[in-house]
């Protein structure tokens, strides 16, 4: 059996997995490679492997899912990079809503941040090049690049606002969180800006350097935190919740999964979240879990709507991955997320022109207001 035939049976295996015994559906795709081996003028310029990728990457793009994506070696490689919050690139989050490039969040200290990104704005074209039925990979790949060149993104803001804006690209660290005492106040003050594998860690240590018998209270910030690891908000999440379920996930492939608190080593002081648009995915597993239980409350604007789980499905022996969307999470009362999002407990607008910080200030106010009484535990 030749090279060739063999690496049609593979495309045709790879991507018929679950079709009965017998069943033809996908034997044209063999066809269509043999036609192309056959008949296509330029078939030496095309090798087994990019048609192998595109296959696959085809049947991926069409179930219409931007969060479900095949990855080339060197995109998976990437995406493993950007998990541990270190990449080239301008620093920003980004997601696919009704067809549109979105902007979930920039990362506070990054050229988008300093640009003047904002959480929602419609990416419009990258370089000139409109980014209409672009998948969300094809988005950032064109985004990132070698650290010191230029990209022009132009963006709509949410007000109609449409502005070119030149971003030099730099090498991004996120340091996932960082958090100030606040004598004056007798406050702690955390901000964690993703979920990435340390974040739990960084978060304790944040913490027990707080003096917390004297503290007040705690703030803890997500906004502008567009997500990341689940398990790693899960575990952040245990911090401040005793016992139980922090969050429930449903998918057809594995029913439903229920991921619990680890156990709170945290003295039980009034809590405020700090949430908004920006806040994504796992921070709203978090933010969610904390108002369920009702040991803190929200404090801003409603959240982004992610409530989608994905996972690497599977490996392909040259390095690719395919990452599916499995299944949705619910918060531990059994509230959907997903294109719904959380309403905070205290509404409070923050607007650009705003002097201060009216979500923070609102946030102290209501610590002060509690005076170290617990918060529902």
């Amino acid at each position: 059996m030749t090279r060739r035939i063999l690496l049609a049976l593979l495309m045709i295996g790879v991507l018929a997995v679950g079709a009965g015994p017998g069943d033809l559906l996908f034997s044209p795709l063999g066809q269509v490679y043999q036609m192309i081996r056959t008949y296509y003028y330029r078939s030496d310029q095309v090798t087994d492997t990019q048609l192998l990728h595109g296959a696959i990457r085809g049947v991926i793009d069409s179930l219409g899912d931007p969060y479900s994506t095949f990855f080339t070696p060197e995109e998976y490689k990437s995406w493993e990079d950007s998990l541990s919050g270190e990449y080239s690139g301008v620093g920003i989050e980004i997601t696919l809503r009704n067809g549109r490039v979105t902007v979930v969040t920039p990362f506070p200290g990054t050229p988008a941040y300093a640009g003047g990104i904002r959480p929602g704005d419609w990416i419009m074209a990258v370089d000139g090049e409109s980014t209409e039925g672009w998948t969300l990979e094809k988005a950032s790949s064109k985004i990132r690049g070698p650290a010191g060149t230029t990209v022009v993104l132009t963006v709509m803001h949410e007000d109609g606002t449409v502005r070119d804006v030149p971003l030099v690209r730099q090498r991004i660290v996120i340091e996932s969180v960082r958090s100030e005492y606040r004598a004056d106040e007798k406050v702690g003050y955390i901000r964690i800006l993703r979920f990435d594998f340390d974040t739990p860690g960084l978060l304790g240590r944040a913490l027990f350097s707080f003096p917390l018998q004297e503290l007040s209270g705690i703030v803890l910030d997500l906004r502008n935190n567009p997500g990341g690891v689940l398990s790693s908000s899960v575990e952040a999440a245990s911090y401040f919740i005793d016992r139980g379920v922090i969050v429930r996930t449903r998918g057809p492939s594995f029913g439903e999964r229920t991921y619990s608190s680890r156990g709170n080593n945290v003295p039980n002081l009034p809590l405020a979240v700090l949430v908004n648009k920006g806040t994504a995915s796992a921070s709203e597993i978090m933010a969610g879990a904390i108002q369920d239980y009702g040991v803190g409350v929200l404090v801003g604007t409603p959240t982004f709507g992610k409530g989608l789980v994905q996972e690497i499905v599977m490996r392909l022996p040259d390095g690719g991955a395919i990452k599916l969307t499995t299944g949705e999470y619910f918060t531990p009362k059994g509230r959907a997320v997903q294109d719904v999002g959380l309403t905070p407990d205290l509404l409070v607008e923050r607007k650009d022109t705003d002097e201060g910080d009216p979500q923070l200030e609102a946030a102290l106010e209501w610590i002060r207001a509690q005076a170290r009484v617990p918060t529902g535990r």
